[in-house]
């Protein structure tokens, strides 16, 4: 926690004014703007003052600005290499933004019905790639300053200290959080690849789920010490790409298959109208924990050079449409696709378990396998780019004790102690999987309400104008919706009988 509020705190980049440069002129002949509009030629008249800064700002839209870092900056994860480009930010998006969360859709379809998991789907689908907007156009909001944080942003719209406590925790469990859960669902599923490829020789298996977890994070943990955010855009390449073909199999597979005889269609009668309305928030908290990825835009952004004449949302805003416009084409098809083949026998897994229980004699088990494999890979490639902001937290605290970069052990050290610290989690709380709808509502407002109130704050739209309106619905909707969210989650446990049993994974 330290660490990370230590991060938190660092000031925003500060474009700073470069001398004009020797032998910079205007060209002989050529119209020469001014302050007040239209345009001299060649020996027009105007204060010789005015002539420096018209030139100087020519020179400026011409050749870019010059960024001065605090030198900690250049010195951490994700803001000391800037080769990135909109094809990076296509891939980290991606890797960023669709993972094992679209497997659990179809659970939300099931407490929805049809027509209202496609209405809320698809609103939740365009609010969260609003907000996305948001944050690409806040990162450089104030001239000569870059917010590459999503703690630095919200302590510049509301404030050091309330900035902090509004942002950190819920930034911290979706980087933290999201590490853990990404152990437990690929130990599981490196698990499950190994039961169907050795098939009944292998059962039961030797290794145990806590094995497994190990075997994951050792995995992870080597992948860790690529040394920067722009060093992983191929693992993000192999993240996105396999994320797209698992959800693909997953939805094919399954409405290509006679659908299970105990499936049902009709209407669930809930006992109580209570235990209705809880039903129906704890899916659409499942909806919200599909999206993911807003806490680690802005540090995709910050990889990226960018100058008056070329910002850098320009090529961020570009990868990212390229990016949701395949996560849309992944999360829709598997949410109806997996609602239909399997309705009201929906395992609490999602469609991998559902595949494995009802399809594991009636498709070979080569494909099977693949999918798992497919998962796990994205997995690993996941963990990296979520655990990017908690190395840079760490290393942000140990250069500002020391006020010197972290030496390649050093560097590594954090990330081998981050990596099994996550493994203890894993292994101490095997159930954190099972809390979607819960996370979902807890970390909702990161997506959907605090990027509203940011722009409100920051760019302080004319009051009652449509974006006044809109951005102050928007955030107080979906402060309101995490609260609703959460109790649902919270009635979903209660009434499911979930027993939280520490240090007890399934064996």
């Amino acid at each position: 926690m330290a660490a990370a509020a230590e991060g938190a705190a660092r000031s925003p980049e500060v474009v700073s004014i470069p001398a004009t440069p020797q032998g910079q002129s205007t060209p002989e002949g050529a119209a020469t703007p001014t302050v007040g509009g239209g345009a001299r030629g060649k020996g027009g008249s105007g204060t010789p003052g005015r002539r420096v800064v018209e030139g100087l700002r020519g020179y400026l839209e011409e050749v870019g600005h010059l960024t001065r870092l605090d030198p900690r900056d250049a010195w951490l994860p994700v803001t000391e290499s800037r080769g990135g480009n909109a094809r990076y930010a296509t891939f980290h998006t991606l890797n960023a933004g669709l993972g094992f969360q679209a497997l659990l859709l179809p659970l939300a379809f099931a407490g929805l019905e049809w027509s209202w998991g496609i209405i809320s789907l698809t609103i939740a689908y365009f609010w969260q790639l609003y907000t996305l907007w948001i944050l690409v156009k806040l990162h450089e909001a104030v001239p000569g300053r870059r917010y590459n944080r999503y703690v630095e942003l919200a302590q510049a719209a509301f404030g050091e200290k309330l900035g902090m406590w509004l942002a950190l925790f819920p930034t911290i469990y979706l980087s933290a959080g999201t590490a853990t859960a990404l152990i437990l669902v690929g130990g599981e599923t490196m698990k499950l690849f190994y039961q169907i490829v050795c098939g009944p020789l292998c059962s039961p298996s030797p290794i145990t789920t806590v094995e497994w977890y190990l075997v994951f994070t050792s995995l992870a943990v080597i992948l860790s010490q690529l040394p920067n955010l722009n060093s992983i855009a191929g693992l993000s390449l192999i993240g996105g790409a396999t994320a797209i073909m698992y959800c693909t199999m997953s939805w094919v597979l399954s409405v290509s298959q006679p659908r299970p005889p105990t499936v049902s269609y009709d209407p669930v009668r809930s006992a109580s109208f209570g235990t209705s309305l809880f039903s129906t928030l704890n899916a659409l908290g499942i909806v919200a924990f599909a999206f993911r990825g807003h806490n680690v835009a802005l540090e995709i952004q910050a990889t990226m050079p960018s100058t008056f004449k070329h910002p850098a949302n320009v090529p961020m805003w570009r990868g990212t449409k390229v990016a949701y416009l395949l996560i849309a084409m992944c999360l829709f098809p598997i949410a109806v696709g997996g609602y239909w083949a399997y309705r009201n026998m929906m395992p609490p897994g999602g469609m991998l378990a559902a595949l494995y229980a009802f399809h594991s004699h009636d498709k070979p088990r080569g494909v099977l396998a693949m999918t798992c494999l497919l998962v796990v890979l994205n997995c690993l490639s996941s963990f990296q780019i979520y655990s990017m902001p908690v190395f840079d937290s760490f290393e942000a605290y140990y250069t500002g004790r020391t006020n010197r970069p972290c030496s390649p052990w050093v560097r590594s050290g954090f990330r081998v102690f981050y990596g099994f610290l996550s493994l203890f989690i894993s292994v101490a709380l095997p159930f954190l999987s099972s809390l979607a709808g819960l996370l979902g509502g807890l970390t909702l407002p990161v997506t959907f309400a605090y990027p509203c109130f940011m722009w409100i704050r920051v760019k302080k739209p004319e009051r009652l104008s449509f974006s006044w309106y809109l951005n102050w619905g928007l955030g107080l909707l979906g402060t309101a919706f995490s609260l609703a969210f959460s109790l649902g989650g919270v009635w979903s446990i209660v009434n499911n009988g979930m027993k939280f049993k520490f240090f007890k994974p399934a064996n």
